[in-house]
């Protein structure tokens, strides 16, 4: 079987957990961020875990991770 080709877009974006699920980076932090609050800025930080049902499309883009 062929080597399968990792999408690169998905490698920069997504990073495997231990439970076998993705995390992944917020949204909405990369300009305009004058009229954003601290408090909306800082909570934008959190990474958080990709959705049950994303998951197998992460995987598919992602088949050695």
């Amino acid at each position: 079987m062929p080597k399968l080709k990792s999408n690169r877009g998905a490698a920069k974006r997504f990073r495997p957990k231990g439970n076998g699920g993705f995390k992944r980076g917020q949204s909405y932090l990369n300009h305009i961020l004058t009229k954003k609050s601290p408090k909306r800025k800082r909570q934008l930080r959190a990474t958080l875990q990709v959705a049950e049902a994303d998951v197998p499309a992460v995987r598919k883009m992602l088949p050695y991770s």
